[in-house]
């Protein structure tokens, strides 16, 4: 039996190669053509991450391994900022936020997770409720990706319900005790800091039930990070079980400015914006490689892209890309003049991980058996979209959040 590792061919049997990976930047409304010089230094940074990352997290994704020496890369690049305002962050507008967002995300669905947790979710935490000790303390290695963050709101019992955690805060004589679980936080356990969302449980406190959030070095004593595995959804990064087991802690670990499940959810309702930025990239990832597959794809004597049915899938395709387009491109331009209501978010984040689901759909099926393929990106983005369709707020939450926005009658109680 040949050893031979090259494929072999029948007579007259033709192996052809797809590269199915490029970018072309398809843009057909002009949607970003006339965004400012540094929104677009911004994501020419994350264009040229996404160069050099090329198609090594394929492998990575299929391991089930989580290169973090690429976040430090993100960080060298100033990528982890996401529009946050700070005195000792480098500028960033919610448009470079969002477009880093997209193009990590046309690269990699669990980088784009990792940069959305250790930007988005840890570094924003911070940002916005942290003492200047603690920010001096952590900032910048958050910002440059030397400590990894991770953000600790959902338990095994509490998703969509979040508001209902029972995880626990309870004063001691020199601090704080924490116990409780948490489940599908990215970086949990990955050897840096979690921001730890409990509710305090103490008759007689001033902070009785309320919610705050506590900054816990993952080797506390007590601190039980346990990686969750058997996912078949942004494989590529580390999301971990979190056990809190009576977890000591200084009294200064507490966020002042957290005080209750409000300041959790101003944290999410800046990141409901980047996962409408994220399918966005998903999505052009997925047409990008139909498109270049059916012009490339010879049957019958002819390239796929001649055929009606091809052409139409390709055009309902780009029917839906342009749409999310304006939906992200609208979304920053609200977010900029500080008139973004969360339900705008909560739209645009419905919005889009429906029509990207639908986009990575067909591009799956106009690839046919090749469709199924890592090495030809559109599963992997397809089975990474069905994780961004559900984090930050399922699609039915969405939607109960947009009807009593709409009637003003709850559907929650």
């Amino acid at each position: 039996m040949s050893t031979d590792a090259q494929p072999r061919t029948l007579p007259g049997e033709r192996i052809a190669s797809y590269d199915l990976l490029g970018r072309r930047d398809t843009d057909y409304y002009a949607v970003f053509a006339d965004i400012p010089d540094a929104d677009r230094a911004a994501w020419d940074r994350a264009k040229t991450f996404v160069d050099q990352v090329g198609t090594r997290m394929q492998a990575e994704w299929d391991a089930a391994t989580y290169p973090i020496e690429l976040l430090r890369r993100m960080g060298e690049l100033e990528l982890f900022t996401d529009g946050i305002e700070h005195p000792d962050l480098p500028a960033s507008s919610p448009l470079a936020a969002g477009l880093v967002n997209m193009e990590v995300s046309r690269g990699d669905g669990s980088l784009a997770t990792a940069l959305a947790v250790q930007g988005g979710l840890a570094l924003r935490t911070l940002a916005m409720f942290g003492s200047p000790e603690q920010q001096e303390r952590w900032l910048q290695p958050l910002a440059n990706g030397t400590v990894l963050g991770a953000f600790a709101l959902t338990e095994p019992d509490h998703g969509s319900d979040s508001v209902s955690l029972e995880t626990t805060a309870t004063r001691t004589d020199d601090g704080w005790s924490l116990s409780g679980t948490k489940k599908w936080i990215g970086n949990g356990a990955s050897g840096g800091i979690t921001f730890v969302w409990a509710r305090v449980d103490a008759e007689g406190d001033d902070d009785h039930d309320k919610v705050r959030c506590f900054l816990v070095e993952q080797d506390t004593p007590g601190y039980t990070g346990t990686v969750i595995t058997g996912k078949v959804s942004l494989r590529g990064i580390h999301q971990a079980h979190i056990a809190l087991d009576d977890v000591r802690l200084p009294a200064d670990a507490v966020l002042p400015g957290t005080h209750t499940f409000k300041d959790a959810s101003a944290v999410l309702y800046a990141t409901r914006s980047g996962v409408a930025w994220s399918a966005l990239g998903h999505a052009t990832a997925c047409y990008e490689a139909a498109r270049t597959y059916a012009t490339e794809r010879m049957q019958f004597g002819k390239p796929l892209a001649k055929f009606q049915m091809v052409q139409e899938r390709l055009a309902q395709m780009l029917d839906e890309l342009t749409a999310m387009q304006l939906f992200c491109r609208r979304l920053a331009d609200l977010e900029t003049s500080g008139g973004l209501r969360p339900t705008q978010a909560s739209l645009a984040k419905y919005h889009n991980t429906r029509a990207a689901r639908r986009v990575a759909a067909i591009a799956r099926d106009l690839l046919g058996g090749n469709g199924i393929l890592l090495e030809n990106g559109v599963m992997q983005h397809m089975a990474d979209i069905e994780a961004i369709h559900t984090y930050e707020g399922t699609e039915s939450v969405q939607a109960l959040l947009l009807g009593r926005d709409i009637t003003g009658m709850s559907a929650f109680a």
